[in-house]
């Protein structure tokens, strides 16, 4: 399956302008509590504060991308030049946005970062603001990509991980497990969000192996021992890799500028 995903990508050439960074134009509104989004859609629950300090966002449906679209960075600024700052935030995206009046619903914490020094209060009184915002390589410092086994797994029938600190400017797209040292790989399926899951578990020790977007295509990334054959339900394990790829956008205008 995982294969398969890969040949797709490869065929996906676009005539736009391949951009590491498309701007858009939009608004933006913002929930008072940020445990609204960290229990959003993406399923990542409290630890999605230690994703972002507290930047959180949910996507309109074009960005969260039936959960592809999770973990994804973006930078987003507001347009009033009375109380905005040119910098703005950078935001994880962990829940999808219903409302489709603005393409963002922030933490009030990522909402007033988009403003100038000592004017948060204004701009949340504001409610709703005017955007513009481009995806951007997320950075966890000294930090490999995780895999967290989900609760709801059972030995030995059901396993269910959710992939954390992902870093750079991908979408995970497919998934593979395996017994470490075994070329017998089972497919897993997106269950929801940033979750996958399998009824085909392998024994012993396991490996992963992911399609993600890179460049305009996809690539492989392996795993080779992630989860012990012991594994516990509730545990996040190293996966001892980390992404680091750029996938590119159809689009025009390009922005390859920093903000400043």
């Amino acid at each position: 399956m995982a294969f398969l995903l890969l040949f797709l990508l490869s065929l996906l050439a676009s005539s736009a302008t391949a951009c590491d960074r498309c701007l858009h134009q939009s608004k933006a509104s913002y929930f008072s509590k940020a445990s609204v989004l960290s229990s959003g859609a993406c399923g990542y629950g409290s630890q999605a504060l230690d994703l972002s300090g507290g930047n959180l966002a949910a996507g309109v449906a074009s960005l969260f991308k039936d959960g592809a679209g999770c973990g994804g960075c973006f930078q987003i600024r507001c347009k009033n030049p009375s109380v905005c700052s040119k910098l703005g935030t950078t935001v994880v995206l962990t829940d999808l946005n219903r409302n489709n009046q603005t393409d963002f619903v922030l933490s009030s914490r990522a909402f007033s970062g988009m403003a100038q020094k000592g004017k948060g209060e204004e701009i949340l009184k504001l409610g709703i603001v005017d955007i513009e915002y481009k995806r951007v390589p997320c950075v966890y410092k000294n930090q490999n990509l995780a895999v967290r086994v989900e609760e709801s797994s059972k030995k030995p029938d059901y396993l269910a991980v959710k992939f954390v600190y992902q870093g750079g400017q991908t979408e995970i797209v497919g998934v593979d497990v395996a017994q470490v040292g075994s070329a017998n790989w089972s497919f897993m399926s997106r269950n929801h969000g940033a979750v996958w899951d399998t009824s085909r578990v392998p024994k012993g020790a396991l490996q992963f192996r992911l399609v993600v977007t890179a460049g305009y295509d996809g690539k492989w990334i392996w795993a080779k021992k992630v989860l012990p054959a012991d594994w516990k339900t509730g545990v996040i394990y190293d996966s001892g890799v980390q992404i680091t790829d750029i996938a590119q956008e159809g689009c025009f205008p390009c922005d390859d500028s920093t903000w400043s």
